[in-house]
């Protein structure tokens, strides 16, 4: 089980239980207990998360996260992912919703292949919840990247006084299409080992 001390939060859904305003600031403090890490994308001990020294972001750093389709795989390979739950603690007087979220990966896609990355952000025990699909094209051999991104209007907050986990689930996807060359593959991380998904919170006071 992964354990780290950082900051943040992911949210694109759940309503306000209390009235809040756009902090000015940050808090004083702000831990990251990862309860839970699973998914085939994310093995034990292949992932590692991390805070930012000004408590505005949190990173996850994967080392196995690789969906791969065609010539000499298996079946089950085409599609990767990771869950991870997340219990966030901060002072009282402060709630927090994730604004933006930046994947970054490798891709190798042969002619007429496809990959996608979706990042999917809901709070425990709330029925909502929302995703975001990328999607990159063959021929390709190269970094990629993605952002999810909310508008100031569009970041929803977890509500206002009480505890909730939060989930963040991420995909990763391979179709090989109709081609027969070798094998095309995604992955999360990257040849440079500084690279690394990273999601930006924003900070409300209750």
């Amino acid at each position: 089980m992964l354990k780290s001390v950082a900051a943040a939060a992911l949210v694109f859904s759940a309503m306000l239980t209390a009235p809040a305003h756009a902090a000015a600031d940050v808090p004083d403090y702000v831990t990251i207990d990862v309860v839970t890490v699973n998914g085939s994308g994310c093995p034990a001990g292949t992932a590692a998360v991390a805070a930012s020294d000004d408590r505005t972001a949190f990173t996850v750093t994967y080392s196995q996260f690789l969906a791969q389709a065609g010539q000499g795989t298996s079946p089950t390979d085409f599609r990767k992912n990771c869950q991870l739950n997340i219990r966030v603690g901060y002072p009282q007087g402060f709630t927090f919703g994730i604004a933006q979220a930046d994947y970054r990966g490798f891709a190798h896609l042969q002619a007429g292949a496809t990959g996608s990355e979706k990042g999917s952000y809901y709070f425990q025990g709330m029925s909502e919840g929302t995703s975001r699909t990328h999607t990159f094209t063959g021929p390709k051999s190269d970094n990629w990247q993605a952002t999810d991104h909310a508008d100031v209007a569009e970041v929803v907050y977890a509500p206002c006084g009480e505890t909730r986990n939060l989930n963040i689930n991420t995909e990763l996807r391979v179709n090989a299409g109709t081609t027969s060359k070798p094998a095309s593959f995604m992955t999360m991380d990257s040849t440079d080992s500084s690279v690394s998904t990273q999601y930006r919170f924003s900070w409300l006071r209750c």
